[in-house]
């Protein structure tokens, strides 16, 4: 896989990403207001930062439990060597694993899996996650509350 340029990121693409981190539903004219450009000035600068594949989406952040996703943990897997990719595709088509790192240390994946309780979160683990061939072995962290470090 040829390696992407980073793109250049100044103070303004940086002020602009931490709005739109912050409240990606405001308005182009709040957000230029707040960075203190043009409106014109912040359209292009989204554009441009669509295009570099900075911003890559936009997304909701939910509540897990509000959402009746009343359980959730971290995953961590160490893989067969050279099963990552087709690991990675076979994770993605699992709903309850909202996040796939490949990660270094003593572990080779960090996964985070939500479900609606204790026994979905069971059978996805036990049941999806642990029979697939590039998985050697897992251990499971139940996390007991969440905190979003954003606000």
């Amino acid at each position: 896989m040829a390696e992407q340029k980073r793109p250049v990121l100044d103070e303004t693409d940086r002020r602009i990403l931490a709005e739109l981190t912050r409240d990606a539903r405001q308005s182009v004219t709040a957000l230029a207001a707040t960075v203190h450009i043009s409106r014109a000035h912040a359209y292009e600068r989204i554009r441009r930062l669509h295009e570099q594949g900075v911003i890559l989406r936009y997304t909701a952040v939910i509540d897990p439990a509000r959402a009746g996703l009343e359980a959730s943990a971290y995953v961590t897997l160490r893989l067969r060597q050279n099963t990552w990719r087709t690991l990675e595709a076979k994770l993605r088509e699992i709903p309850q694993v909202q996040h796939i790192a490949l990660v270094g240390g003593t572990f080779d994946v960090m996964l985070l899996v939500r479900a609606r309780g204790n026994a979905e979160l069971r059978d996805v683990i036990f049941d999806r996650i642990q029979p697939m061939p590039e998985v050697v072995d897992t251990q499971t962290f139940l996390i007991f509350e969440d905190v979003d470090a954003r606000g």
